[in-house]
């Protein structure tokens, strides 16, 4: 937790957010996240690896959250990303609830969402969808074989009239959600289910012992 949370004379620390089941964690996770940190000029990116995503119900080859989290601590060291199982502290289950309670928690943080196109695309089906561009500004990281348009026409129908140019992510602290970013990255194929498909029991080692939270400060078991 951020000791400095209750003072307000605290600069405000601008941190990005990527959520995610992270199963594993991959060096596209990575890119995106540094890539997005650079042109929004965030000091911090976590990643809320998630107890339970519930688009992902019954998913038979999810790997337990510790090994998850083991995967995206590794995939991340060195860096300004700090992977996080918050959710499980927080006992969120919807993304709109989890971002509520971060800007609940940390005052002295300005939050900005991150999502890929592909996310944008099923962005109508998450819970209070629109509510969660209420709470945050939303930068929208375009990937390949998700740059068509028609695939994210529901959200973009009701998200276009507040997208801003990409020239001025460096200013989304000062803008008025809800906010849109569109930020294009240079094409990448990692994906955690080639990682799986290669390797489908890739978290056996990473399942033996508890591991510490690199946000919260707790073991996650």
């Amino acid at each position: 937790m951020d000791g400095a949370r209750n003072r307000p004379d605290t600069p405000l620390i601008r941190t990005a957010l990527l959520g995610g089941s992270f199963n594993p964690a991959h060096s596209g996770h990575k890119r995106i996240s540094l890539f997005a940190a650079k042109a929004l000029r965030a000091e911090e990116v976590w990643w809320l690896v998630s107890p339970g995503n519930p688009l992902k119900e019954g998913a038979k080859d999810m790997a337990p959250l510790r090994a998850r989290l083991k995967s995206a601590k590794a995939m991340a060291q060195r860096s300004i990303i700090h992977p996080t199982a918050i959710e499980q502290l927080l006992g969120t289950r919807y993304t709109v609830d989890t971002l509520a309670e971060l800007i609940r928690r940390y005052p002295n943080r300005r939050f900005i969402w991150l999502m890929g196109a592909d996310n944008l695309a099923q962005f109508p089906q998450w819970r209070d969808w629109r509510k969660i561009a209420h709470l945050m500004p939303i930068a929208v990281i375009a990937r390949p074989g998700y740059d068509d348009p028609t695939q994210a026409a529901r959200a973009m129908g009701w998200l276009r009239k507040f997208v801003r140019p990409a020239r001025q992510a460096k200013y989304w602290t000062k803008w008025r959600i809800p906010a849109l970013v569109l930020l294009r990255l240079p094409p990448d194929k990692s994906s955690a289910t080639a990682v799986r498909r290669s390797k489908p029991e890739w978290y056996r080692s990473l399942t033996a012992n508890p591991v510490r939270d690199p946000v919260t400060r707790l073991m996650i078991d």
